[in-house]
């Protein structure tokens, strides 16, 4: 079973931000944005020694290197779950030699999902992950601007809890709103968003009809045109690039 984000045709026709699972050779009108399809158990069962907490004042950054150059993220320590699992795999090399999968301008390029590795063009991706999900950590300050770095998972329908895959994760590109089209979209999915949200939905771009329905754990903060690059990639049916986009990942102290 597939993780599944869905992708806003037009401007609104996403209301209350519903999920449904997407078969992965629909043309997309949703996105793939995970998966694990018999995930039993949680990070918090797992074992790992590296666990911090919430009130870590350390900063942590992971490069993630691409065939398009790389890009630093910094991870947030409000979602400690997320933030300790993806370190623990980078430092493992998990998201080695892994593939962006599936790209959709103006919206997002995910990854992680570990049946990528050496995958032929004609396998279908998009269900691998480690073996279990992760607790969700949604925050209302923590919002889907360009750049954010977000976990994907299963649709609300099988998935009420909205736990995150243990793996794949996309990061935003989105596009820029107007006023209008925010105050609607507020109307539409009965929320308010911040000013700051707002100013930069405006300015920078993002997918703002995400907010509060799926975790986000951190943001790039170097190499922002990479992500671009990667959006822009001639795709195939299923929104897998006709050319591998390959990921790599190391942890750093700094940018």
């Amino acid at each position: 079973m597939k993780y599944t984000l869905i992708l806003m045709i037009g401007i609104f026709s996403l209301i209350g931000c519903k999920e449904k699972a997407a078969e992965p050779t629909e043309p997309v009108k949703e996105i793939s944005a995970e998966t694990i399809p018999t995930a039993t158990e949680t990070i918090d069962k797992t074992n790992t020694d590296t666990m911090t907490n919430e009130t870590d004042d350390k900063q942590y950054y992971v490069k993630i290197s691409t065939t398009f150059g790389d890009m630093v993220v910094k991870l947030y320590n409000e979602t400690p779950k997320h933030r300790d699992n993806f370190l623990k795999l980078a430092k493992e090399g998990f998201y080695d030699d892994l593939l962006f999968h599936r790209v959709i301008p103006e919206f997002m390029v995910q990854g992680g999902d570990p049946d990528s590795r050496g995958a032929d063009m004609k396998k279908m991706l998009g269900s691998g992950g480690p073996g279990y999900t992760i607790d969700a950590e949604i925050k209302g300050n923590l919002f889907h601007k360009k750049g954010a770095l977000s976990a994907a998972r299963q649709g609300d329908q099988v998935n009420p809890k909205k736990e995150s895959s243990g793996s794949q994760f996309y990061v935003v590109q989105g596009k820029k709103y107007t006023d209008a089209e925010l105050t609607q979209m507020e109307m539409q999915t009965r929320s308010v968003m911040s000013p700051e949200a707002k100013k930069i939905y405006r300015e920078v771009g993002g997918t703002p009809f995400l907010d509060n329905n799926y975790t986000v754990f951190g943001e790039v903060v170097k190499g922002l045109e990479v992500i671009d690059k990667i959006a822009a990639v001639k795709t195939m049916p299923g929104d897998r690039p006709a050319t591998d986009v390959k990921m790599r990942m190391t942890v750093v102290e700094s940018y």
